[in-house]
């Protein structure tokens, strides 16, 4: 029996929602999730909030814990959910299902809806665990024990959902536009969502933006009604440390009125359109017009990791019938020490060359261009300016070239065939290697001007991350053998340092005195060696497996 479209956008949803719920990253998201709105609502005697107006919070009654782990949701959803949900398109040409909906009697705008309803299906229920959550975590705060649903669950669907819509449909635009299908649309969205969050706190935000406004209005309301003036306070979203407890203040729920409703449900539709335009250009799996997601930074295919060349021999043949033992013995010591020599010698510096190439080939000379600055950057400004502003910006720059150590043979389909050449730890090390000159070259400017300043401290630690990021890109890309988890990994940890948390600072970026703060370089070393080992025993491991 034929269905319409309306069902048949269900039925396509419903498989995209099952399929991603099955997958390790949908509960790697959904537990960080719920850890964070275990977050939003500290205890009592907590030194931290997520949600404050100057010194107060409200009670934890059902309004108020409800709006905090709402809030708390769409600031995690928004900006790690896209990850989850953005591959729906290209896993559907990888599987080669997009060559059986290219030929189904499916138009592109119900093939868009079904993927935009996916999305948001995935992110809903993720959504609809952290709502679960709000009534435990009213509980055992204790402040307030009287639950009431209607308050509870009213800030999920008012605050929240309309922004995990926007996010959904965001996420499959951004695969149908070449530029944004790979790692860059991945970078750009770890850029691109924050200034989206933070433009939403304004008051003034298009479609209501978070939904602050009326929360803060409401909150002053009520201070005002108690005799507290909090005119001219911030109200302030997100993790923030508090020198004190905030004092709490009974607190009965925003009322958003019939204007703030409606700028919602215009967002909502707003992600509609999004979604489904996309429609217009969308080539549904075209192979002749090809993907520009298999194109890196610069616009080049991949490229194959170089294949072994033909095996010589490497000493003379023996005849074992006109030998005798002890000769046999002598040869084949020979053979196995020239071997050995070969492999860490010319051999490894021919792996190392061939792994440069093909390491450097995947970026353009635009890229070099915006490389070549960083590093006359570096050159140009002080020291303590070079480590702070300029070595940060140096080292997150190649991120896409670096998330392909450890994983190009898998990506590439080369596994089985490198598998047969016989140093495969010296063509692991040869590509680690490659990434280490990558991290070195870019930031070779700031490196410079610590060694011209004397200041032996910070070489220290720009050696140790120099080391740190190839090592932890190779390691992650062996074990996941994709370029997504370094990507989803690093960018935080970055993002972490630059924001001046000194425990993850690898690359030395905190300083006070003059000084770094962060790890010891010798602790981000043994970290190195960790992950390099981890890598080599992986690889190690694989083939003894397949033999």
């Amino acid at each position: 029996m034929r269905t319409g479209p309306v069902g048949r956008i269900g039925r396509l949803a419903l498989g995209d929602f099952r399929d991603r719920t099955r997958r390790p990253a949908y509960a790697v998201t959904l537990l960080a999730a719920v850890g964070l709105g275990l977050l939003a609502v500290p205890p009592t005697d907590g030194h931290w909030a997520i949600l404050a107006l100057g010194s107060y919070r409200g009670e934890y009654n059902s309004a108020y814990v409800g709006t905090a782990t709402a809030l708390a949701g769409t600031l995690w959803l928004t900006l790690g959910g896209f990850y989850v949900v953005r591959k729906g398109l290209g896993r559907d040409e990888e599987t080669g299902v997009g060559q059986l909906l290219a030929a189904a009697p499916l138009r592109n705008t119900e093939l868009m809806l079904a993927k935009f309803l996916g999305n948001l299906l995935v992110l809903g229920s993720m959504l609809g665990v952290l709502a679960l959550t709000a009534p435990a975590l009213q509980l055992v705060r204790g402040e307030d024990r009287l639950l009431d649903p209607v308050a509870l669950l009213t800030p999920f669907l008012v605050l929240t959902l309309p922004m995990l819509a926007v996010t959904a449909a965001l996420a499959v635009l951004f695969e149908t536009v070449p530029l944004l299908r790979g790692g860059l649309g991945n970078v750009t969205w770890f850029a691109f969502a924050p200034a989206l969050l933070i433009a939403g706190e304004a008051p003034g935000a298009p479609f209501g933006g978070l939904g602050l406004g009326p929360l803060a209005d409401s909150l002053r309301a009520t201070a005002a009604a108690r005799g507290v003036d909090l005119v001219g306070d911030e109200f302030s979203l997100g993790l923030t440390k508090v020198d004190s407890p905030l004092e709490a203040l009974h607190w009965d729920g925003a009322d958003y009125g019939t204007g703030f409703l409606a700028q919602r449900l215009l967002l909502a539709l707003l992600a509609v359109t999004l979604a489904a335009l996309p429609a217009l250009w969308f080539t549904r799996f075209d192979p002749a017009r090809g993907r520009a997601s298999e194109q890196h930074p610069g616009g080049t295919t991949p490229a194959a990791a170089p294949l072994p060349g033909p095996v010589r021999p490497t000493a003379p043949l023996v005849d074992p019938a006109t030998e005798p033992t002890s000769a046999l013995h002598a040869h084949a010591h020979n053979r196995a020490h020239h071997r050995y020599r070969s492999r860490f010698g010319s051999h490894y510096g021919r792996l190392l060359i061939g792994e440069v190439r093909i390491l450097f080939a995947d970026a353009s000379r635009w890229w070099w261009l915006a490389a070549a600055v960083l590093v006359l950057a570096g050159l140009s400004v002080p020291p303590d300016v070079g480590v702070g502003a300029v070595l940060p910006a140096a080292w997150v720059w190649p991120v896409l070239l670096w998330s392909r150590l450890g994983s190009r043979s898998a990506e590439n389909d080369l596994e089985v065939l490198l598998g047969a050449y016989p140093a495969t730890r010296a063509r692991l090390l040869a590509e680690w290697g490659a990434g280490v000159l990558l991290t070195a070259l870019i930031g070779a400017g700031v490196l410079v001007r610590l060694a011209a300043a004397g200041d032996t401290a910070g070489l220290a630690a720009w050696s140790a991350g120099a080391l740190f990021i190839p090592s932890l890109a190779l390691a992650l890309g062996t074990l996941s053998r994709t370029h997504r988890l370094f990507q989803a990994l690093y960018l935080p940890l970055w993002y972490l340092a630059v924001n001046q948390v000194a425990a993850l600072d690898f690359m030395g970026t905190v300083r006070r005195a003059g000084h770094p703060v962060g790890p010891s370089p010798a602790l981000v070393t043994a970290v190195t060696l960790a992950l390099l080992i981890t890598a080599l025993l992986t690889t190690t491991t694989r083939r003894a497996l397949r033999d």
